[in-house]
């Protein structure tokens, strides 16, 4: 039993059945299953969102990504995306589309809801055994009680910026993706991309095409895959993250689950040296950067590998084969160390721009005691249903923090809930 069972049973509201937490895919996806169950909107679920408008984190992203650029946007459970305009942000064609499934479903949507925090009370027991609620408060106060909730919080309000030496020493611009808005605001201007997932792809790709000089930094070399994404790789990808996730370890980051894929657009960017890994990060000067890896003057290109095939096939992007990593134009780079086999070297840089990723938002959990020492939360093996907290889901975290598994998490979590309410 945790400290949060110790708060007295409030009397003072309806019991729903489900409240969900979250109106992003993993949210929606849950609700119209609820729907299909016979629960009832607004009698017997809810659904709070923090933003004040449909599209969950979708509409916070900037409108340079378009959505024939967007990586994983998925149906929605009974009404088909259909086939937007692709030389459309992505941002309007989700919101849009989210609005007319919550119109069209008579979802029970209440927002802006910024959740504080959940709690949970004991009941009396009944046949079944202990029974109790969850006390779900907003920042401004407002209360729902529920015999369940559903967790559909995603990670867009936790950014991750990972600490390096000297990082509170930088005189130029830092941000994280989440505040990233056009890449002309970067023309003529050296950016620092760190990271190692798709969207630092997306962003050097455009960065470049606005005039930016860019340098990429990854911890560890890229991993560039030529595996189809198709419908058996979605399931290793769910598989080997739900291992970490039943053992209430902290799920990895998206590209250590899928990897990079070799496409034609990345391939050109591999030839011009924009999307070459110059190594990971060092440390950080007051104008600039060290890193550790294929230097100012270039380097070799992978011996070996998906990307070292594609670029030396014949016809490749690379005409005629790629024998090299291109050298970096621009600024001035200086020797620092040669102690290393590669040569640690440093360059002057105007803005860091950080697509380290996000983690899950759940501070609002913290009176559940719900994760673990290291950060995780223990899942049972349907996934979503949390092993320290009955009557307590969570969609879009872990084998579900992609849209086509929060599709099928928020349907799973949808019917693991309408059965515990009731039971109850």
């Amino acid at each position: 039993m945790t400290s949060a069972d110790s708060v007295p049973l409030l009397t003072s509201s309806p019991v729903l059945a489900v409240v969900v937490i979250g109106a992003g895919q993993a949210g929606l996806s849950a609700a119209g299953q609820l729907l299909r169950k016979r629960l009832r909107p607004h009698e017997d679920f809810m659904v709070l969102d923090a933003n004040d408008g449909p599209g969950g984190a979708w509409r916070h992203r900037w409108d340079a990504l378009t959505f024939d650029a967007a990586h994983g946007i998925h149906d929605l459970p009974g009404m088909p995306l259909g086939s937007p305009d692709p030389a459309e942000p992505a941002s309007r064609v989700v919101a849009r589309y989210y609005g007319s499934y919550e119109r069209e479903l008579g979802l029970p949507v209440v927002r802006p809801v910024k959740v504080g925090s959940v709690e949970h009370h004991l009941g009396e027991a009944d046949d079944h055994g202990e029974t109790g609620y969850f006390t779900v408060t907003a920042a401004d106060g407002r209360t729902w009680r529920a015999r369940t909730v559903i967790n559909a919080t995603g990670t867009w309000d936790s950014p991750y910026i990972p600490y390096y030496p000297g990082i509170a020493e930088f005189t130029g611009r830092q941000l994280h993706t989440r505040g990233f808005t056009a890449a002309a605001d970067f023309s003529g201007q050296r950016v620092l991309v760190v990271g190692g997932g798709t969207s630092a792809l997306q962003f050097l790709l455009q960065l470049h095409e606005a005039g930016a000089r860019t340098v990429w930094s990854t911890r560890r070399a890229p991993d560039w895959t030529d595996r189809f994404f198709d419908a058996s790789w979605g399931v290793d990808v769910e598989t080997s993250v739900s291992a970490r996730t039943t053992m209430g370890l902290p799920p990895l980051s998206v590209v250590a689950a899928t990897g990079l894929p070799v496409t034609e657009q990345y391939l050109s960017g591999l030839a011009s040296g924009v999307l070459i890994s110059r190594g990971p990060l060092r440390r950080i000067t007051p104008t600039g950067v060290v890193l550790d890896g294929p230097g100012p003057d270039g380097g070799a290109v992978p011996s070996q590998g998906p990307v070292a095939d594609a670029l030396l096939a014949p016809g490749a992007a690379a005409a005629g084969g790629l024998d090299r990593v291109p050298a970096l134009t621009g600024r001035a780079c200086t020797v620092v160390s040669t102690e290393d086999p590669l040569t640690t070297w440093e360059t002057e840089v105007d803005t860091i721009l950080w697509a380290t990723g996000f983690r899950a938002s759940m501070d609002h959990l913290a009176p559940l005691h719900v994760r673990e020492r290291g950060g995780g939360v223990v899942m049972l093996p349907d996934g979503v249903s949390v092993a320290k907290r009955p009557g307590l889901f969570l969609v879009g975290y872990g084998a579900s923090a992609s849209t086509i598994g929060a599709t099928r998490a928020g349907r799973r979590a949808a019917v693991e809930a309408a059965a515990a309410a009731t039971s109850r």
